[in-house]
Protein backbone atom coordinates (compact mmCIF):
# COMPACT_ATOMS: atom_id res chain seq x y z
CA UNK A 1 0.00 0.00 0.00
CA UNK A 2 1.51 3.38 -0.65
CA UNK A 3 0.85 4.34 2.78
CA UNK A 4 3.21 1.81 4.01
CA UNK A 5 5.82 2.40 1.49
CA UNK A 6 5.44 6.09 2.65
CA UNK A 7 6.04 5.43 6.32
CA UNK A 8 8.38 2.98 5.25
CA UNK A 9 10.80 5.70 3.86
CA UNK A 10 10.28 8.18 6.68
CA UNK A 11 11.76 5.49 8.90
CA UNK A 12 14.28 4.64 6.85
CA UNK A 13 15.58 7.98 6.20
CA UNK A 14 15.10 8.83 10.00
CA UNK A 15 17.55 5.88 10.62
CA UNK A 16 19.98 6.84 8.45
CA UNK A 17 19.70 10.36 9.91
CA UNK A 18 20.58 8.74 13.38
CA UNK A 19 22.93 6.74 12.00
CA UNK A 20 24.89 9.17 10.73
CA UNK A 21 26.51 10.27 13.99
CA UNK A 22 28.65 7.82 13.63
CA UNK A 23 30.52 9.87 11.40
CA UNK A 24 30.39 12.73 13.68
CA UNK A 25 28.59 15.63 15.38
CA UNK A 26 26.70 16.91 12.13
CA UNK A 27 23.43 18.64 11.13
CA UNK A 28 21.22 15.43 9.73
CA UNK A 29 21.51 13.88 13.11
CA UNK A 30 20.68 17.31 14.38
CA UNK A 31 17.82 17.48 12.26
CA UNK A 32 16.61 13.77 13.73
CA UNK A 33 17.48 14.83 16.86
CA UNK A 34 15.26 17.98 16.89
CA UNK A 35 12.31 15.74 15.05
CA UNK A 36 12.15 13.21 18.31
CA UNK A 37 11.93 15.74 20.73
CA UNK A 38 9.20 17.34 18.50
CA UNK A 39 7.04 14.82 18.49
CA UNK A 40 7.40 13.72 22.10
CA UNK A 41 6.78 17.04 23.41
CA UNK A 42 3.86 17.04 20.99
CA UNK A 43 2.76 13.68 22.17
CA UNK A 44 3.23 13.97 26.12
CA UNK A 45 1.05 17.60 25.56
CA UNK A 46 -1.77 15.52 23.80
CA UNK A 47 -1.21 12.64 26.68
CA UNK A 48 -1.51 16.00 29.34
CA UNK A 49 -4.52 17.84 27.88
CA UNK A 50 -6.80 14.02 27.16
CA UNK A 51 -5.61 11.83 30.46
CA UNK A 52 -4.86 14.67 33.14
CA UNK A 53 -6.14 17.98 32.47
CA UNK A 54 -9.68 16.76 30.44
CA UNK A 55 -9.91 13.18 32.55
CA UNK A 56 -8.63 14.10 35.89
CA UNK A 57 -9.73 18.34 36.31
CA UNK A 58 -12.70 19.27 34.17
CA UNK A 59 -14.92 16.80 33.88
CA UNK A 60 -14.70 15.81 37.00
CA UNK A 61 -15.72 19.48 38.07
CA UNK A 62 -18.50 19.27 35.56
CA UNK A 63 -19.67 16.05 36.32
CA UNK A 64 -19.16 15.72 40.21
CA UNK A 65 -21.47 16.32 42.94
CA UNK A 66 -22.14 19.75 44.13
CA UNK A 67 -20.55 18.73 47.35
CA UNK A 68 -17.45 17.47 45.49
CA UNK A 69 -17.30 20.08 43.42
CA UNK A 70 -15.64 22.42 45.99
CA UNK A 71 -12.85 19.58 46.55
CA UNK A 72 -12.42 19.16 42.68
CA UNK A 73 -11.84 23.62 42.74
CA UNK A 74 -8.64 23.25 44.75
CA UNK A 75 -6.33 21.14 42.35
CA UNK A 76 -7.95 23.89 39.58
CA UNK A 77 -6.85 26.44 42.10
CA UNK A 78 -3.18 24.93 42.44
CA UNK A 79 -2.49 24.93 38.74
CA UNK A 80 -3.69 28.26 38.29
CA UNK A 81 -1.14 29.42 40.63
CA UNK A 82 1.51 27.95 38.53
CA UNK A 83 0.98 29.92 35.85
CA UNK A 84 2.16 33.11 38.14
CA UNK A 85 5.50 31.74 38.04
CA UNK A 86 6.45 32.48 34.47
CA UNK A 87 6.52 36.03 35.60
CA UNK A 88 9.11 37.43 37.97
CA UNK A 89 6.59 39.90 39.67
CA UNK A 90 3.97 37.55 40.63
CA UNK A 91 6.02 34.47 41.09
CA UNK A 92 5.39 34.30 45.16
CA UNK A 93 2.05 33.66 43.88
CA UNK A 94 3.30 30.04 42.79
CA UNK A 95 5.18 29.06 45.57
CA UNK A 96 2.20 27.66 47.49
CA UNK A 97 1.67 25.39 44.49
CA UNK A 98 5.25 24.32 44.14
CA UNK A 99 5.81 23.53 47.76
CA UNK A 100 2.49 20.99 47.47
CA UNK A 101 4.40 19.52 44.30
CA UNK A 102 7.77 19.79 45.96
CA UNK A 103 6.52 17.89 49.12
CA UNK A 104 4.50 15.47 47.38
CA UNK A 105 7.09 14.75 45.26
CA UNK A 106 9.97 14.11 47.70
CA UNK A 107 7.41 12.21 50.17
CA UNK A 108 6.34 9.80 46.86
CA UNK A 109 10.21 9.30 46.17
CA UNK A 110 10.99 8.71 50.11
CA UNK A 111 7.99 6.10 50.30
CA UNK A 112 9.18 4.32 47.06
CA UNK A 113 13.14 4.33 48.24
CA UNK A 114 11.65 3.14 51.73
CA UNK A 115 9.41 0.37 50.34
CA UNK A 116 11.00 -0.54 46.82
CA UNK A 117 14.56 -0.42 47.21
CA UNK A 118 15.65 -0.82 50.85
CA UNK A 119 12.57 -2.91 52.36
CA UNK A 120 12.89 -5.00 49.15
CA UNK A 121 17.04 -5.45 49.77
CA UNK A 122 16.13 -6.68 53.24
CA UNK A 123 13.67 -9.54 51.86
CA UNK A 124 16.01 -10.24 49.34
CA UNK A 125 18.76 -10.82 51.45
CA UNK A 126 16.51 -12.82 54.12
CA UNK A 127 14.48 -15.05 51.95
CA UNK A 128 17.49 -17.50 51.02
CA UNK A 129 17.66 -18.16 54.51
CA UNK A 130 13.96 -19.46 55.67
CA UNK A 131 14.30 -22.71 56.33
CA UNK A 132 10.52 -23.20 55.83
CA UNK A 133 10.86 -23.20 52.17
CA UNK A 134 11.61 -26.17 49.62
CA UNK A 135 14.28 -28.46 50.63
CA UNK A 136 15.38 -29.44 47.20
CA UNK A 137 17.55 -26.84 46.29
CA UNK A 138 18.68 -25.47 49.99
CA UNK A 139 22.14 -25.80 49.56
CA UNK A 140 22.24 -23.91 46.66
CA UNK A 141 20.14 -21.02 47.83
CA UNK A 142 21.82 -20.67 51.49
CA UNK A 143 24.70 -20.38 49.39
CA UNK A 144 23.12 -17.74 46.93
CA UNK A 145 21.95 -15.96 50.03
CA UNK A 146 25.39 -16.15 51.51
CA UNK A 147 26.93 -14.48 48.49
CA UNK A 148 24.17 -11.94 48.28
CA UNK A 149 24.52 -10.60 52.14
CA UNK A 150 28.01 -10.88 52.17
CA UNK A 151 27.75 -8.52 48.61
CA UNK A 152 25.67 -6.37 50.59
CA UNK A 153 27.25 -5.74 53.81
CA UNK A 154 30.77 -5.00 51.58
CA UNK A 155 29.15 -2.88 49.65
CA UNK A 156 27.65 -0.80 52.59
CA UNK A 157 30.90 -0.89 53.84
CA UNK A 158 32.72 0.77 50.80
CA UNK A 159 30.43 4.54 51.49
CA UNK A 160 31.20 3.92 55.43
CA UNK A 161 32.29 7.73 56.04
CA UNK A 162 32.89 7.49 59.76
CA UNK A 163 36.15 9.54 59.59
CA UNK A 164 36.00 12.83 57.68
CA UNK A 165 38.12 14.13 54.98
CA UNK A 166 40.06 16.73 56.68
CA UNK A 167 40.80 13.99 59.69
CA UNK A 168 42.35 11.06 57.65
CA UNK A 169 45.64 11.95 58.72
CA UNK A 170 44.50 11.91 62.11
CA UNK A 171 41.07 9.13 62.58
CA UNK A 172 41.91 6.02 60.95
CA UNK A 173 39.26 3.50 60.09
CA UNK A 174 39.29 -0.20 61.41
CA UNK A 175 41.22 -2.95 59.72
CA UNK A 176 38.06 -4.58 59.05
CA UNK A 177 35.82 -1.82 57.16
CA UNK A 178 38.77 -1.34 55.19
CA UNK A 179 39.29 -5.31 54.22
CA UNK A 180 35.22 -4.83 53.87
CA UNK A 181 35.35 -1.76 51.86
CA UNK A 182 37.98 -3.68 48.93
CA UNK A 183 36.02 -6.67 48.96
CA UNK A 184 32.94 -4.17 48.15
CA UNK A 185 34.58 -2.56 45.79
CA UNK A 186 34.85 -5.74 43.94
CA UNK A 187 31.05 -6.50 43.95
CA UNK A 188 30.01 -2.92 42.75
CA UNK A 189 32.81 -3.34 39.95
CA UNK A 190 30.96 -6.60 39.00
CA UNK A 191 27.77 -5.25 39.40
CA UNK A 192 28.56 -1.83 37.16
CA UNK A 193 29.95 -4.42 34.28
CA UNK A 194 26.94 -6.37 34.22
CA UNK A 195 24.74 -3.11 34.05
CA UNK A 196 27.34 -1.87 31.55
CA UNK A 197 26.67 -5.42 29.50
CA UNK A 198 23.01 -4.71 29.57
CA UNK A 199 23.02 -1.56 28.60
CA UNK A 200 25.33 -3.11 25.35
CA UNK A 201 23.69 -5.72 24.90
CA UNK A 202 20.38 -3.41 23.81
CA UNK A 203 21.91 -1.13 22.23
CA UNK A 204 23.79 -3.94 20.02
CA UNK A 205 19.82 -5.30 19.69
CA UNK A 206 18.03 -2.10 18.35
CA UNK A 207 21.42 -1.19 16.21
CA UNK A 208 21.00 -5.16 14.33
CA UNK A 209 17.66 -4.42 14.20
CA UNK A 210 17.81 -0.72 12.66
CA UNK A 211 20.43 -2.60 10.07
CA UNK A 212 18.06 -5.54 9.12
CA UNK A 213 15.30 -3.17 8.56
CA UNK A 214 17.43 -1.46 6.14
CA UNK A 215 18.73 -4.03 4.15
CA UNK A 216 15.24 -5.67 4.21
CA UNK A 217 13.96 -2.24 2.32
CA UNK A 218 16.46 -1.96 0.02
CA UNK A 219 15.55 -5.44 -0.77
CA UNK A 220 12.35 -4.77 -1.62
CA UNK A 221 12.61 -1.75 -3.47
CA UNK A 222 14.77 -3.90 -6.29
CA UNK A 223 12.46 -6.38 -6.16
Amino acid sequence: MPTDIIWSLVAFFLTLLVLSYALGDNPLFHIAAYLFVGVTAGYVAVLIIYQVLLAKLVMPILSAPMEQKFLNVIPLVLGGLLIFKLFPRTARLGNLSMAFLVGVGAAVAIGGALTGTLFGQVRGAISPFDLAASEEDLFPRLAGGVILLFGSMTSLAYFHFGARRQDKENVKQPEIVTLFAKIGQVFIAITLGALFAGVMAAALTALIERLDFIIQFIQSLFS
